[in-house]
């Protein structure tokens, strides 16, 4: 017979540890604006907001359906997660990938109290099914249900409270057209400027309790894509740098330093950037070169090079999209400090 072994008083006194994810998972809470009025940036979408939730206050009606659309990491849920501490009604999150059929949404869809937000991350990516079902419920307020199945099936019309639902997408136009038009407000969010991203670097560096200049904060924001998600990212690994290599204050040259370790450029160009550029200025003579040529030589995904490296490198008008290919401008020959081929004018 075998003894079920025995758990003594300071274990089961004992504190469970966090998790690692449980502790990013908090920093990243810390870090993230709780109300609309802390959101540094995005002033003219706050106040649109804004407006439309004192309406609905006044009126003693739910939000109208509100969708996000802009480039990771620009505060689409930060938004999502303000507008409930405002309006003070709950939350509730889904992914748009975990959202394959219809019966994955009822649970939280009757569930739903009155006033209370939907949110929904990636919703570009739900299934047709998932998309068709939303249009009742963000609409008439109501879910049709199938009970039973074959010639004993019927059809149960569920009532819903009035709700808001909050999407968030990178890719407006994978929405098809019925379900963008049943958002009230649809909101595009913008990259941010240095001076607004120097802002955030320094208030989340008191949050984070490490001591920085001001010229530091600038050089962070201006490595940062325009990105506060990035910015944030940045500190993070100057203010470990820092802590170990530099007494925990972090200044210009410590900033620089850790950056230059990060294989972080002046641009806010990362090694697999620059690796991009060099291998479309060396091997394929600056273009025009096929996507999937670049991720061969490069041993890379084509998916990860035109979604996570190109974007950025478009925007700092460093690559062209031509339809013979992809081009290197004039600007990567001199960021990279390489001379221009004669034939340069053409592309420029």
């Amino acid at each position: 017979m075998t003894r079920e072994p025995t758990i003594s008083g300071d274990q089961k006194q004992r504190p469970r540890r966090p998790r690692p994810a449980d502790v990013q998972k908090e920093i990243d809470n810390r870090l993230r604006p709780q109300r609309l009025d802390e959101i540094v940036g995005q002033r003219d979408v706050v106040q649109r907001v804004q407006i439309a939730i004192e309406a609905a206050r006044q009126r003693g009606e739910s939000l109208g359906h509100i969708l996000f659309d802009g480039p990771p990491g620009l505060g689409k849920t930060t938004f999502a997660t303000c507008i409930p501490r405002e309006l003070g009604v709950p939350v509730e999150f889904l992914s748009g990938p975990g959202l394959g059929k219809p019966r994955d949404l009822v649970p939280s869809l009757s569930n739903l109290q009155h006033g209370q937000v939907l949110f929904i991350d990636e919703i570009h990516r739900i299934s047709n099914a998932i998309e068709e079902y939303l249009y009742t419920a963000m609409e008439d307020f109501r879910i049709d249900l199938v009970l039973g199945e074959g010639i004993n099936a019927r059809t149960h019309s569920m009532p819903l409270p009035p709700f808001t639902l909050i999407g968030a997408t990178t890719r407006a136009g994978m929405l098809t057209s019925p379900l963008r038009d049943r958002f009230i407000h649809r909101e595009r969010l913008g990259f941010y400027h240095i001076d607004e991203l120097t802002e955030i670097v320094l208030r989340n560096a008191a949050k984070l309790k490490v001591t920085i200049d001001d010229d530091a904060a600038t050089e962070i924001a201006r490595r940062s894509r325009g990105t506060p998600r990035v910015a944030n990212n940045r500190l993070r690994w100057i203010r470990d740098y820092a802590q170990t290599r530099a007494a925990g204050h972090i200044t210009l040259a410590v900033t620089a330093d850790a950056l230059q370790m990060a294989e972080i450029d002046s641009l806010g160009l990362d090694g697999q950037d620059r690796s991009y550029l060099e291998t479309l200025i060396r091997v394929c003579s600056g273009g025009p070169t096929g996507i999937d040529t670049i991720a061969a030589t490069m041993n890379a995904s084509s998916d990860t090079l035109s979604d996570e490296v190109e974007p950025f490198l478009l925007r700092s008008e460093l690559i062209l999209r031509t339809p013979r290919g992809r081009v290197a401008t004039a600007r990567a020959y001199q960021h990279l400090n390489l001379p221009l081929p004669p034939q340069m004018t053409l592309f420029e």
